[in-house]
């Protein structure tokens, strides 16, 4: 059966009896073993079944980026046809559960993610490789148990005195440096810049928390009534860390939360370009603005 699909799919063109002596006399023993392969025209019969009985099946990516929402990441994994879609913004909270509580991480109790009244953030930012017909929820635990292991570690080698608290701190101060750039050489100089706002008790004032907070209602602007109406994310009002990440974040911004560049600046803009202009003084900053914002000297 599995030789007269090859044949159809034109994947083999060796002739049928030379096929069935190849079978009958130097493959008895050969067992093809289900599953979804990768098998380009040309190949020896030998070589497909090679391929077919080691059961050396195709692996597929996703990749989960980082910068995004927990509702975006589950956009991308329902895309995926090669996936089995089985999670929803309702039960991925039951994910979180039970991997956090499984038998690998008893003998290090996450007591920091008691802290976490939401799913969002608490996934690693990666390129992830499933075979078909594997679970989305899988991939999410594996998400899951990969931030784990890696804020833990990076948490217990963290530059000392940090106004953070705790990993989910770091994991906060992480999604905003992930919202704030794409560049990577920024990303331990801005998290300098928000480290040295909160150890001066100064409100973070950053736009990515207020557009979180607005929700799904937000257009694309950020008004003046935005920035003045209080919210749990609106940093703009309310000193500290907002109450959960805003975002997935990857392995570098959390290095970078835990790792700041030690700087003056307490004020960055953005330049136009992806990059930004930092300032140590309010003066300094607002001429920052008009040059790169307001188009003004």
């Amino acid at each position: 059966k599995v030789v007269r699909e090859l044949r159809a799919r034109e994947l083999i063109d060796s002739p049928e009896l030379a096929t069935k002596l190849w079978l009958k006399f130097f493959a008895p023993n050969t067992h093809v073993k289900s599953g979804t392969y990768r098998l380009t025209p040309g190949q020896s019969l030998r070589e497909v079944f090679a391929t077919l009985s080691r059961g050396e099946e195709h692996y597929f990516a996703v990749s989960l980026v980082e910068g995004l929402t927990l509702k975006e990441w589950l956009v991308t994994l329902n895309a995926q046809t090669e996936l089995i879609n089985d999670v929803s913004l309702v039960d991925v909270e039951e994910t979180i559960r039970t991997t956090s509580t499984s038998s690998e991480n008893k003998a290090t109790p996450m007591l920091w993610l008691n802290n976490a009244s939401s799913a969002e953030g608490l996934f690693l930012a990666d390129t992830y490789f499933f075979t078909a017909n594997t679970a989305a929820s899988s991939i999410l635990k594996r998400a899951h148990k990969a931030m784990l292991d890696y804020v833990e570690t990076q948490w217990q080698q963290r530059q000392a005195d940090l106004p953070l608290n705790s990993p989910y701190d770091a994991l906060i101060l992480a999604s905003i440096i992930e919202k704030e750039t794409a560049v990577s050489a920024e990303r331990t100089k801005i998290a300098g810049v928000f480290v040295n706002r909160l150890r001066k008790n100064m409100r973070l004032q950053t736009d990515p928390t207020v557009i979180y907070g607005i929700g799904d209602t937000y257009d694309g602007n950020i008004t003046r009534k935005h920035l003045r109406t209080p919210t749990p994310y609106n940093t703009y009002t309310m000193k500290g860390l907002p109450p959960t990440p805003i975002a997935m974040a990857g392995k570098e911004a959390i290095w970078a939360a835990l790792n700041p560049m030690e700087t003056d600046a307490l004020y960055f803009v953005a330049r136009g370009d992806g990059s930004h202009e930092f300032s140590s003084s309010l003066a300094a900053h607002n001429a920052a603005v008009r040059k790169y914002q307001l188009n003004r000297k």
